[in-house]
């Protein structure tokens, strides 16, 4: 019996016989041709063939994942239609005289360099995305062929290097039980997906593909991150009583679903969902959320092959809001940048993309994008309780020519005497240390505040959390955070503004006793977290949780603030 340690990618105790993915040998020699002709009618076989299987495939995960997983197969699509793309390889292959796997290979590695030098997370996404196109291509060329996990039929737990977006999709809940990778992280695709789907999943165990044979009997602990390999029979044992107390204690949470998110002392508490896509909606609602606290609508750009028109967005912003009902729905204009980069639309190369041109710096560059989802958003206003909320605002400056061009549209909208909610709330993302230190400048021209812990601790600490060499600097009960976090809190009650928590923390056991103290009452988090933090908030009393607060704010390292935790019995020691 082995272990192995990662990260918790997504909760939960699985078992099953190790899966490990095996690519074929996809290399080749460099051959000189002499017939062009018959080298390019290799490659247009090979593409039908590619294209045939994508197809396929999309339609698989289409039927079992829905249309929202399968649509990451049209860019891979797109790409075998790309003129240029094939285009180039063709043109190499008669000017050079070399078999199309080499011009194949050629042409790839030049996009993805130039893809590599924009460093951020949404284009590495997009380089496993072209990586698969043309593995699946070569693998036609050479006679071989690739896995495809959508046939696995036997409860298995998948064991590989890392897992594309395309290989995450075509899994199948029936059967796979969970996944362990050696790379990745929390905010990976492949973890997103796991939690969806609420398979176990285990990320960043270094040395798994070495010492996991294919076959060997594998236990996934997803609550404290470990991997255990042929573990004896009292371990099974031991698991499976474990497994039988998680799942009942999951089915307890269902009798959250309909009640008040309140302490024990009575204080009344807001959670809500987070959401990426229309589909979420429905998952919103089954956990009992209480409003859409952010509505990531960038999504809707990054997954469209071009920039959505204002009669599509006023489409999906009208459903959600009809879906939600009376609730609450808080959407965020545009969010692009950093890690998240649209295919259609070359932003400047920077050094350092996740303090350049992002977010609100993008949108109030790009005017005519901005003012197309303003009048989206107020078109759709009369339809529910919207709520705008302006990302990534660093200075006082930004936030009042968002606001200008708003006026703007309502301006327009009068005009043309369509209805809108000319009252609608106002809110803009405290992300930066610099946002939240002057929340007293910004509160006198906003309705309310929503701390993305995310980004505040990325900011504040300077590092960059998808980054496994400082990803342990991360530290959400950091004093630093805590502290910056009461600031805003103690200028929001001041001057009559409601806050949200949205990112990681608003979820995490161990920070929401701290966040109750410190006079939070509205989170934002995925749909799946909603059940299991209420039950922990109404466990919890306000005035104690205060005190603690009171406590941590004096500590001075994360761990000191743990072991405060720890020592009122509001988390496990490790």
């Amino acid at each position: 019996m082995a272990s192995l340690r990662g990260t918790v990618a997504s909760k939960g105790i699985a078992f099953g016989h190790a899966y490990k993915l095996s690519i074929p040998d996809l290399s080749f020699e460099q051959r000189t041709i002499t017939r062009v002709e018959e080298e390019m009618n290799r490659l247009q076989q090979a593409v039908r063939k590619a294209r045939e299987e994508i197809k396929l495939i999309r339609q698989q995960v289409a039927k079992k994942q829905g249309e929202e997983h399968a649509s990451i197969f049209d860019s891979h699509l797109l790409m075998l239609d790309d003129p240029y793309y094939m285009g180039t390889i063709e043109e190499i292959v008669a000017k050079e005289r070399v078999n199309v796997e080499s011009a194949l290979v050629k042409v790839t590695e030049l996009l993805i360099s130039t893809f590599k030098q924009l460093n951020n997370l949404y284009i590495r996404e997009r380089i496993s995305d072209i990586q698969d196109v043309v593995d699946r291509i070569l693998a036609h060329l050479l006679g071989k062929s690739l896995p495809n996990i959508s046939l696995i039929q036997q409860e298995t737990i998948i064991v590989a290097p890392d897992l594309k977006p395309s290989e995450t999709v075509q899994i199948d809940k029936d059967y796979v039980q969970g996944f362990v990778t050696e790379n990745g992280g929390k905010t990976s695709h492949a973890a997103i997906i796991a939690r969806s789907m609420e398979i176990s999943a285990i990320v960043g165990a270094k040395g798994a593909t070495e010492k996991i044979k294919h076959g060997d009997y594998l236990i996934i602990d997803g609550i404290n991150g470990i991997v255990i390999v042929n573990p004896c029979a009292k371990t099974i044992e031991t698991y499976k009583k474990r497994k039988k107390l998680l799942h009942a204690s999951s089915k307890q949470l269902t009798s959250f679903k309909n009640i008040m998110t309140k302490t024990v002392d009575h204080r009344m508490v807001d959670l809500h969902a987070n959401i990426n896509h229309i589909n979420d909606v429905e998952r919103a609602l089954e956990n009992g959320s209480d409003g859409i606290g952010l509505f990531r609508s960038e999504y809707l750009f990054m997954e469209s092959s071009r920039f959505p028109t204002e009669e599509e967005q006023f489409t999906v912003y009208t459903n959600v809001l009809q879906q939600m009902y009376d609730k609450p729905v808080v959407i965020r204009t545009l969010d692009i940048g950093g890690d998240k980069q649209l295919p259609y639309y070359s932003l400047p190369k920077e050094t350092n993309p996740f303090l350049g041109m992002r977010s609100i710096r993008f949108t109030l560059k790009e005017k005519a994008l901005f003012l197309t989802q303003l009048r989206a958003l107020l078109r759709a206003s009369p339809y529910g309780d919207l709520k705008i909320m302006f990302p990534m605002i660093a200075t006082l400056d930004e936030l009042r020519e968002a606001k200008t061009l708003l006026e703007q549209v309502k301006t327009d909208l009068k005009k043309e005497k369509i209805p809108f909610n000319d009252n609608i709330e106002i809110g803009i993302m405290i992300e930066t240390p610099a946002a939240a230190f002057a929340s007293d400048i910004f509160a006198d021209e906003v309705d309310f505040f929503s701390i993305g812990t995310n980004d505040l601790i990325q900011y504040t600490f300077a590092i960059d959390r998808m980054n496994e060499n400082v990803s342990h600097l991360y530290d959400p009960l950091h004093p630093a955070i805590l502290r910056l976090m009461k600031h805003v809190l103690m200028t929001a009650e001041r001057y009559g503004k409601w806050v949200k928590v949205c990112g990681e923390m608003a979820s995490d056991e161990r920070a929401i006793p701290i966040l109750i103290g410190l006079g939070l009452t509205s989170f934002s988090m995925d749909p799946s977290a909603i059940l299991s933090v209420r039950r922990l908030v109404n466990t919890l009393s306000q005035e104690k949780m205060k005190a603690i607060a009171k406590e941590a704010l004096k500590r001075k390292t994360s761990k000191e603030v743990e072991q405060l935790l720890i020592e009122y019995r509001l988390i496990d020691a490790k």
